[in-house]
């Protein structure tokens, strides 16, 4: 197979050989080629389920789950069970083949929905000829992945949503017409890139939807403290973003001795009122999904991954690793259970009984639930802020964390920002520097978390608000910046939506997607001001028009400090810090010195940042 310039299994590594050898996601190559065909006969269902549509014919709603659930199952580090792919192809081209017989007009249908197969042999051999590298045009190829990959984000938010019982007709249509026009060799580059750009508008109505499913069935995030410790007894750790599954876990888990922890992209779990009366729901453990191997091991229970982002699993907690919904590794026990039906994880609760409490990882809280409703309540005061020049920019800074150094820039450039700027987060991007105790400006924390990587709706609805508040024409006149890191494939379904808004000058990294051809990536940087990253050095005079004095955050030494801003002795020692001349001393973070001495450390960072 010939060298792609990206792997649509695990997009940060361009230049890889494209499934021919396992790469950064641990995908093998035939999970990855089964999944290729999965896409594939998931189009062509598309292309048949459109046109019993137009011929006015309906489609049935389990039809549509299949659907969105095929693709999901593909999306980035959510499933590497070669099987898994096998049995829903299987069941695809069985629901293909009884839809097939109602179509009145079966003679313009793509290949891909008149293809029937049957074996592993017949699937290799396919899956061989319909991955991305089938399109030879380089454009058109770049503008059906785009697409493409924006469905599959699409498709998540769905699911997650169907799993509350919230549906849309209108998103699994589009979702499907989408899917069928991908194979349409007459649509010309022009006929794509519209298409792009409505698969945004449908992905602010999926993340609407959804936001809708959460908060009616949880209720509306509120401001809150997280506690990022540990307890003495043995706990579950659930991970991803299903929020029916961690209800389901926390109501079977109630007075049986275990507590419950939450992992990267579940944090935003603690957020919603619904979730606060379990008292064994104990806080969040651990950093973002690429620290798994050392965190999980620590862990010492069994974790739950509902979604993505799964890292394959060292044998030292492999058996500990359960799966769940499209989620999926082998040799990992799967828990069972669709949409509206109530999941057994009496598994898993036995495993914890018999399990040493969790090792601490750290110490303290971390604060959010500053999703669009909370955040509105506090318009005013927010306004009032902008108005005296207590603020003077936001900077949405959502996204995706990842284990590439390159990916430091954002926790340099979030200590590097002016301490009159707040940054406004969603997605596990923020455990680049959500620990960072960057402060409070007139009493609003300088990053406020919305949530999960679907919480990017909550940003958007903000950024809509503050149009209105401000009296302005068009939203790209706020004073936001937008730094957004991005990874897996959700997050070009949270770029597409933001397009659709009319949001300009977005600055996308540490690299711009790979999938993206020159032409492509031209329309995109004429048309809509897409942009990369520089140094942050480079991107701090762009942004603010010069170098800006890095804030002083928590984590910082004592002494490094002193040494970049010497008259910040004076306040530490009217604080009762005396002993600054001693080496150890220095050492200390400015947190733990704090600790050490009775201190506030926001007050003491307001102080010295002021």
């Amino acid at each position: 197979m010939e060298n792609k310039m990206f792997c649509d299994q695990c997009q940060e590594t361009a230049g890889c050989t494209g499934c021919t050898q396992m790469g950064v996601c641990g995908k093998k190559p035939e999970v990855a080629a089964m999944q290729d065909l999965l896409v594939y006969v998931t189009k062509g269902l598309s292309a048949v389920t459109t046109q019993l549509r137009a011929e006015g014919k309906t489609v049935p709603s389990e039809v549509n789950r299949l659907i969105t659930f095929n693709l999901f199952l593909t999306i980035t580090n959510a499933n590497f069970d070669e099987d898994a792919a096998i049995g829903r192809i299987l069941d695809t081209l069985a629901q293909k083949r009884a839809l097939l017989g109602q179509v009145s007009h079966a003679g313009s249908l793509p290949e891909a929905a008149r293809w029937d197969a049957h074996g592993r042999a017949a699937f290799a051999g396919k899956a061989a000829r319909v991955g991305v590298l089938a399109t030879k045009d380089e454009d058109i190829r770049s503008l059906r992945a785009l697409i493409t990959y924006g469905l599959k984000g699409l498709s998540a938010y769905s699911r997650h949503a169907g799993a509350l019982l919230q549906e849309d007709a209108e998103v699994d249509a589009f979702l499907q017409r989408a899917l069928a026009a991908t194979l349409d060799d007459s649509l010309t580059a022009d006929d794509l890139v519209a298409l792009t750009l409505e698969t945004g508008k449908y992905g602010v109505r999926g993340m609407a939807l959804l936001d809708k499913a959460n908060t009616s069935a949880y209720g509306n995030p509120e401001v809150t403290k997280v506690n990022i410790g540990v307890g003495t007894r043995p706990g579950i750790l659930i991970s991803g973003h299903d929020l029916r599954d961690l209800e389901m876990l926390l109501q079977q888990t109630e007075g049986t001795g275990v507590d419950i922890y939450t992992h990267c992209e579940m944090l935003p779990a603690h957020y919603y009122p619904a979730f606060k009366k379990y008292e064994h729901f104990v806080g969040n453990y651990g950093n973002a999904w690429w620290k798994q191997k050392e965190e999980f091991a620590r862990f010492h229970g069994p974790i739950l991954m509902t979604t993505n982002c799964i890292v394959p699993p060292e044998d030292n907690y492999k058996d500990r690793l359960y799966t769940t919904g499209a989620a999926g590794y082998p040799g990992c026990k799967h828990i069972p259970g669709g949409a509206g039906e109530e999941k057994d994880f009496s598994i898993l609760i036995e495993r914890a009984k018999h399990c040493a409490p969790p090792a601490e990882l750290e110490r303290g809280e971390i604060i959010g639930g500053f999703a669009h409703n909370q955040v509105l309540a506090l318009a005013d005061k927010v306004v009032d802020a902008v108005k005296s020049g207590a603020i003077k920019k936001f900077v949405v800074m959502a996204g995706c964390d990842g284990r590439a150094k390159s990916r430091e820039y954002y926790t340099n450039f979030a200590k590097a920002l002016p301490k009159d700027t707040v940054i406004l987060t969603a997605g596990c991007a923020k455990y680049k520097y959500n620990k960072l105790g960057l402060g409070e400006i007139s009493g609003i924390p300088r990053v406020l978390d919305a949530g999960q990587c679907n919480d990017s709706y909550s940003l958007a609805v903000i950024a809509c608000k503050l149009q209105e508040a401000f009296g302005l024409d068009d939203i790209n006149d706020l004073p936001i910046i937008y730094n957004i890191a991005w990874y897996e494939q959700k997050a070009v379904i949270v770029l597409l939506a933001l397009l659709h808004l009319g949001i300009k000058d977005i600055h996308l990294g540490p690299t711009l997607p790979a999938f993206l051809s020159p032409n492509v990536a031209k329309v995109l940087v004429e048309n809509f001001g897409i942009a990369g990253i520089g140094t942050v050095e480079d991107d701090m005079a762009l942004f603010f028009g010069e170098a800006a004095a890095p804030a002083l955050t928590a984590d910082m030494r004592v002494g490094e400090i002193l040494e970049g801003k010497p008259e910040a002795a004076q306040v530490l020692m009217e604080y009762g810090m005396h002993c600054l001349g001693c080496p150890s001393a220095r050492m200390e973070s400015l947190a733990d010195a704090c600790a050490k001495h009775g201190m506030d450390v926001e007050g003491v960072l307001d102080k010295l940042n002021g």
